[in-house]
Order: C-alpha cells, then sequence, then structure tokens
C-alpha cells in the first residue's frame, strides 16, 4: 500500500511483503481508471449527452479545480492530518483575486499572484497552530475554517463580485485549450504528476511518508516531523489558492460563501482515490483521479434527473467504506510484517 516505515533490521520477507501491497496499491488506482471508463459507458448511454463537447469541458472544469485541492489535502492526510479549511481557503482567494481585479487594482497576473500567496500564508498559519500551537489538526483547521470563511463576508460586505466587472479575458481561461486539451485540465495533470513523482523520487516526499506510516520509526530515523508537518499544510494552502482562483476564473461571479462545502468532496476525493485517512499511504494520482470520479457521478445524477440527495449521502458513504477498508487493510499489513518477522527471527 504505502512506504510502510519499518524499523532496521527488518527481514527480507517483510519488505517482499511491502513490495507486495504497494502493488496492490497502483491496481486500485487502475481499478478507479476502469470504473469512472465503465461508469461513463454505462451513462452514455443512457444520456448521450454526457459526452457533448459543452458538457465534458464542464465537468472537466469541476473536476479539474477539485482534484488541485484534494492533491494537496493528499499531502495533508499521509501525514495523519486533515486541512478542513480548504474550503474557506478556495472561496477567500476566489474572492480577494476577483475584487482586486474588479477595482483594476492590480493586473491578471498580479492577482494571481496575489491569490497563490494568500493561499500559503495561510496553509502556513494552519501548519503554525498544528505545529507550534499543537492543536490537533482537525480542531485547528476547523476553527480557521469558520474565520477565513468570516474575513470573506467581511471583505464582501453583503456585495459579490459579478461577471461584468471582472477584466476581459479573465474568465476567458477556462474556456482556453493547449494541443486541443483544456488548460484547466493540462494545469491539474502537471500538478498531479509533479507531486507523484515529489512524492516518490525525494528524500522529502519519503519523509512524508514516514512521517504517516510510523512517527516514532521516523523520530528514530532522524526526520523533523514538525517541519514535514508545516510543509504541507503550507503546499495544501497553496493548491487551495490556485483552486479558487480557478473556481474563480470558471464561475466569474464570486460572493462570501462561494464554495461551501467544497471540503467534503476534497476529502472525499482524496479517500476515494486510495490516500489513507489514517496517514501512511496513497498517492497524487489516485486523488485525481477520485476527483474526476466524482465529477462524474455528479454529472451523471443531473443528466439521469436523479435527486442530488443522492450525492451528498455518496460522499459520506465513500469516506466510510474507504476508511473501513484502510482499516482493514492496514490490519492485515500489520498481521503479515509480524508474521514474516517471526519467520525470520526463528531462523
Amino acid at each position: 500500500m504505502a512506504d510502510v516505515a519499518l524499523p532496521v533490521g527488518a527481514t527480507q520477507r517483510a519488505r517482499r511483503v511491502d513490495q507486495v501491497l504497494r502493488f496492490v496499491a497502483r491496481q486500485r488506482e487502475l481499478s478507479l481508471a476502469l470504473l469512472i471508463l465503465g461508469l461513463g459507458s454505462i451513462v452514455a448511454s443512457q444520456a448521450p449527452q454526457l459526452l457533448s463537447a459543452s458538457n465534458v469541458a464542464q465537468v472537466t472544469a469541476l473536476a479539474s479545480i477539485v482534484a488541485v485541492a484534494a492533491v494537496g489535502q493528499a499531502l495533508v492526510l499521509l501525514t495523519r492530518n486533515v486541512d478542513l479549511s480548504v474550503e474557506s481557503i478556495v472561496g477567500l482567494v476566489a474572492f480577494v483575486v476577483a475584487d482586486v481585479l474588479a477595482r483594476r487594482l492590480l493586473d491578471i497576473p498580479g492577482a494571481i499572484l496575489l491569490g497563490l500567496t494568500l493561499g500559503l500564508g495561510l496553509g502556513m498559519v494552519n501548519g503554525v497552530l498544528v505545529v507550534a500551537g499543537r492543536v490537533p489538526a482537525i480542531v485547528a483547521t476547523l476553527g480557521t475554517m469558520s474565520v477565513y470563511r468570516g474575513f470573506v463576508f467581511l471583505l464582501a460586505g453583503g456585495k459579490q463580485v459579478t461577471l461584468t466587472d471582472l477584466p476581459p479575458g479573465y474568465t476567458d481561461v477556462a474556456r482556453a485549450t493547449i494541443v486541443g486539451l483544456p488548460l484547466f485540465l493540462v494545469v491539474t495533470v502537471t500538478i498531479v504528476l509533479f507531486t507523484s513523482l515529489f512524492l516518490r523520487q525525494t528524500q522529502v516526499g519519503r519523509q512524508i511518508y514516514a512521517v504517516g506510516s510510523n512517527p516514532e520509526a521516523a523520530a528514530i530515523l532522524g526526520i523533523r516531523s514538525g517541519r514535514i508537518t508545516f510543509a504541507v499544510f503550507a503546499a495544501c494552502g497553496l493548491l487551495a489558492g490556485l483552486a479558487g482562483i480557478l473556481w474563480g476564473m470558471e464561475f466569474g461571479t464570486i460572493n462570501a460563501s462561494s464554495a461551501t462545502g467544497l471540503t467534503l468532496q476534497v476529502v472525499a476525493a482524496a479517500v476515494v482515490g486510495g490516500v489513507n485517512i489514517l496517514g501512511g499511504s496513497g498517492t497524487a494520482v489516485g486523488a485525481g483521479l477520485g476527483a474526476f470520479f466524482l465529477a462524474l457521478i455528479s454529472n451523471s445524477l443531473i443528466l439521469l434527473r436523479l435527486s442530488q440527495f443522492w450525492l451528498q449521502a455518496l460522499y459520506g458513504l465513500v469516506i466510510l467504506a474507504a476508511v473501513s477498508l484502510d482499516v482493514v487493510l492496514s490490519r492485515r499489513v500489520q498481521r503479515s510484517v509480524t508474521r514474516a518477522r517471526a519467520r525470520g527471527g526463528a531462523r
């Protein structure tokens, strides 16, 4: 499943068990990709408009926004934490960027840079509270979720930024393409691949897995868990800020309630993509696939004229099912490793 941090001197058999489990985790992503294709084929047979150019563009844009935020959330989940303030960061950044553009205080590149900086700063605040303040992540980010949302209402003052207030070209980015592919999709795939390579190929990436897999072993190995935790919260804030910018480009009209409820979608996307909410396993690719899977389901319910109640229920069921599955697999991993060590010691 994940890069399970084993103590020095672990047997070769235990290492082979770990390799097998990581292979199984990769198959989970493949299964999700096949499920997306299968579900898409079934829905398209009942609602051909699913494959229309306009519908595909809309689903891709919405899924990309969630996927970008889900990659950031995945980094936090890998360290056995969670960031509940994602939706408020997305909403705050979306409104601030749109507001400065509407007031013509900055040009488009300057406003985008401001949004990324703001998202990074808000994520760093979360990291300071969790690491330096030693506040449990779920409590700290629940508090900042309300604080950040309160800032949006304070700044908005009951008003909203409409499409006509924004400079020409800002929202056109949502419809832009690169070599025939939607720009949002290209940005999302780039972030997913970069994050995936970072996690697997760099020392810091491996340390993120180690902190979530076995904090005690990570400490013995000299890994500074505090710095790793702070870094993933900062990265989550940065990616949530980017998601907020994409949100503003997609919808144009932004108010104080924008992105409300997005956290549930983001967490569900990461979890259904194989990121263990208990920490230590999962990939950015899985989180991205999870976002597109949930976007497909949401769009399918609309096209098939089914109640949106099922969508909200599905998010909760997905999280419960994935957590239950991860608990079962984690216990099996522990039993397999324990048996392998015992056999190795007997020899």
